[in-house]
């Protein structure tokens, strides 16, 4: 299903030449009246994008800001302009140099929408990619939410790779947002140049796009770069406890003005938890740092409880996975865990496709996970009204059957805190197992053991 496009730009490259803009892309500013748009180039060149609402009036002008950049020797162009002054549910039209394309603004402060979310998708075997596209076009959702792991690579073969991957996806990106996190595959060894170059979201101050944060309806969203810990290392602290301080402002101002917008949802690359053998079931040190922390660098869970977030999004794991309301490895499994949850209720999308086989599951039930597949396939988070919110998972294996289906509801008002949770104990995790074959989980238990 997917040969098509990836024949295609096996002949032609799929990026672009001398002045002509390629790689075009929306995402939102933070203020739903505008609209931000980069593009590529291969050659110097100013350009601004003329816009105006289809069949109605004269056209404005978005001026164009261009920035040279290098990888692998290859020099690119990123441009990028914000198109102002947009009506709520309009469709305009938008021209960059000799290309037309078109988009839809969504209504004022829309309380129903839908979102396509997946992580971990490559350019080859990108198993997801005309479904996901097909059904953008066919306008099955607003906008999208990746994950991280992005292209498979952007830098590779001197960033070609991630030309090619965004050009693949322009029919779909040049008319509806797509919002971005970084993943680990996004280190080029230049500080994750690739996609800071690449991307643009709304602006959190601090002139990086590995962490931000918007309000759309009822739901403030909330992307956290899982990087920033993954390589300290190589980086430095600086970067965990910058997003850490911004991220405790955000959740908070946010926390304090749910009567605006009752839910948070957050997503990032790494997960806190899942049940994948090959990862040692996120026992291993990166899942804990991510989670808990590590010597002067925070983990997020503590503050997502504190905040009483309510949704996360995760990928990193080529698999899907939904847990039940979780809070510290203890979770609330009853027959109801879904109406009020106690506790953040977590979701792993990472099986849009790649070059890597799919992750592997214990054969073991474990009580907190709610629902496993290993088929290729991407999620779609619908946004029904203030109280209510569904999420679909859609197989590419079975030709776009819905493998898992399931609504949170919360009353008006309604956030989980610690005093709940404390009033109605859940169930601490169990103590892991480890297969007597797998080393990773063995030697993660002993680090656990060491640490206690």
């Amino acid at each position: 299903m997917r040969f098509p496009i990836i024949f295609l730009c096996f002949l032609y490259q799929c990026f672009g030449e001398g002045t002509v803009p390629d790689q075009v892309h929306l995402s939102f500013t933070g203020d739903m009246t505008e609209m931000a748009v980069v593009w590529n180039t291969f050659a110097e060149a100013s350009q601004d994008v003329y816009y105006k609402k289809i069949g109605i009036g004269a056209s404005s002008t978005a001026k164009g800001s261009s920035e040279a950049w290098i990888y692998g020797g290859i020099t690119r162009y990123r441009h990028k302009a914000t198109m102002t002054g947009l009506d709520y549910f309009s469709e305009y039209e938008y021209t960059i140099a000799s290309r037309t394309f078109s988009f839809k603004t969504l209504s004022n402060n829309p309380q129903s929408y839908k979102v396509c979310v997946f992580g971990d998708l490559g350019y080859w075997h990108g198993n997801s990619t005309e479904s996901i596209i097909k059904h953008g076009l066919a306008g099955d959702f607003d906008f999208i939410v990746h994950l991280g792991d992005i292209a498979y690579d952007l830098h590779t073969n001197n960033g070609q790779v991630g030309d090619s991957y965004l050009n693949v996806f322009e029919p779909l990106i040049s008319k509806m947002p797509y919002m971005v996190i970084a993943g680990n595959h996004e280190d080029d060894y230049q500080n994750f140049t690739n996609y800071q170059k690449r991307f643009s979201v709304p602006d959190n101050g601090h002139n990086d796009n590995q962490f931000y944060s918007f309000d759309l309806g009822p739901v403030h969203w909330v992307g956290v770069s899982t990087e920033n810990y993954g390589y300290y290392y190589t980086y430095g602290m600086d970067p965990v406890m910058t997003q850490y301080d911004w991220l405790k402002r955000d959740l908070t101002a946010a926390n304090s003005n749910r009567a605006a917008h009752p839910w948070i949802f957050t997503f990032q690359h790494r997960p806190f938890y899942c049940s994948n053998v090959n990862s040692a079931e996120c026992q291993s040190f990166e899942n804990r740092l991510v989670r808990t922390g590590w010597l002067d660098m925070p983990g997020l869970e503590p503050l997502f409880l504190q905040n009483s977030v309510d949704f996360g999004f995760w990928g990193h794991e080529h698999s899907y996975e939904r847990f039940y309301p979780v809070a510290d490895r203890t979770y609330w499994n009853d027959r109801n865990a879904y109406v009020n949850p106690k506790a953040p209720v977590y979701l792993i999308s990472g099986s849009a496709g790649c070059h890597t086989p799919d992750a592997w599951f214990s054969d073991q039930p474990w009580p907190w996970s709610a629902a496993r597949n290993n088929d290729y396939g991407w999620s779609i988070v619908t946004i029904a009204n203030r109280t209510h919110v569904r999420v679909e998972q859609v197989s590419i294996d079975k030709n776009e059957q819905t493998v898992d289906d399931f609504w949170v509801i919360k009353d008006e008002g309604y956030t989980h805190s610690g005093e709940m949770r404390r009033a109605s104990p859940g169930t601490k995790f169990p103590a892991q197992k480890c297969h007597f074959k797998d080393v990773a989980c063995q030697r993660s238990l002993k680090e656990i053991n060491e640490e206690l």
